[in-house]
């Protein structure tokens, strides 16, 4: 009786000590399997856009370039390099008023359904009494608007160069309404063409982007200011310091580094929500070789606004390239309203 007692003692003493040894090999296992992830998820966070902190340098034709110290010191902003397939992303991304910028969707969407060839001035759109009250209401809240008439003609191009030189709001209305028959239409096309683009935090509201509703991030913009950018007439435009229309005269673009320190374009905007932006493109020498920065400013701060964005967008340049500004570069430019 007492051997057979303390068999069983012994059995389950072995039998506990094996569902230790169990438990240990399940819990070693689960651990190894978190660890795994986690060294996934961490690879899959380092593949992506680094941000101000981050050690990743970026590597292109500009070299090895540590982006903690390219990023501007307020506000947010990205890039894309030639020749490069990843756009790199800066801090503080996040959905945010664009101002004017906005207007680069309105342009694109416009010259994609109605393409303008070198030299072409496209088709005729007539302004109404409906656009000249429209004018009217916008400049009495001190909106960017250009004098309109009833009657007057704009071919489709110099239409383009009063919204993409001094921000014309109530030109962003009348191509809106000339190329989707409603505002509410072409909005909704604005909307399709920045899902389709990936820009996933991006929301048009209105097309000239002086809804404050009309949010965005510097990284999604840099998306659609590419892709503007290969449309010749858009490139054209806005790589035009002025322009010539029938009833205002002579009109002046707000992006004053024009030809200045390899600055070709793109838009400016400002407003007391979306403080100064600006989407710019600038093609210097490298090395001996010829490299294209895409890029977008947002949110910078300051009294004079489009200056502080057009300032930021340069040091951010000269980051890069590992250049200077020459002395008395940057000017101020005429005043865009919201």
């Amino acid at each position: 009786m007492v051997h057979s007692k303390h068999a069983r003692t012994v059995y389950r003493s072995g039998s506990t000590t094996r569902r230790i040894r169990i438990r240990r090999a399940r819990a070693a296992i689960l651990l190894l399997v978190v660890a795994a992830i986690a060294a996934l998820g961490y690879r899959a966070l380092a593949s992506s856009s680094p941000g101000a902190d981050s050690p990743i340098a970026h590597r292109g034709s500009l070299g090895r370039v540590a982006l903690g110290m390219v990023w501007p010191a307020y506000g947010q902003a990205a890039f894309l390099e030639s020749g490069q397939s990843q756009v790199r992303v800066g801090p503080n991304q996040h959905a945010a008023p664009i101002a004017s910028v906005a207007k680069v969707m309105t342009a694109y969407l416009v010259l994609r359904d109605h393409p303008l060839q070198p030299g072409e001035d496209g088709p005729t759109i007539t302004l109404t009494d409906a656009d000249v009250v429209d004018t009217g209401r916008r400049r009495a809240h001190e909106e960017s608007v250009v004098p309109v008439v009833a009657g007057e003609r704009l071919t489709e191009r110099q239409a383009l160069q009063a919204l993409l030189l001094p921000s014309a709001n109530n030109i962003a209305v009348v191509l809106a309404r000339w190329d989707a028959g409603s505002v509410y239409r072409f909005v909704a096309r604005m909307n399709a063409a920045a899902r389709s683009l990936g820009m996933t935090e991006t929301r048009y509201t209105d097309p000239s982007g002086y809804d404050d509703a009309t949010v965005s991030t510097a990284a999604d913009q840099v998306r659609i200011v590419n892709e503007a950018m290969r449309l010749p007439a858009f490139a054209s435009i806005v790589g035009t310091s002025s322009a010539t229309l029938p009833v205002v005269g002579t009109v002046h673009n707000t992006d004053t580094l024009l030809g200045r320190g390899g600055f070709v374009g793109v838009k400016t905007g400002s407003d007391t929500a979306a403080g100064g932006c600006f989407a710019f493109r600038a093609i210097r020498w490298v090395d001996g070789k010829r490299t294209t920065i895409t890029g977008v400013v947002l949110g910078q701060p300051g009294d004079d606004r489009i200056t502080a964005a057009l300032g930021a967008a340069y040091e951010m340049v000269d980051r890069l390239t590992g250049q200077r500004a020459q002395p008395g570069l940057l000017q101020r430019p005429q005043r865009e309203k919201p």
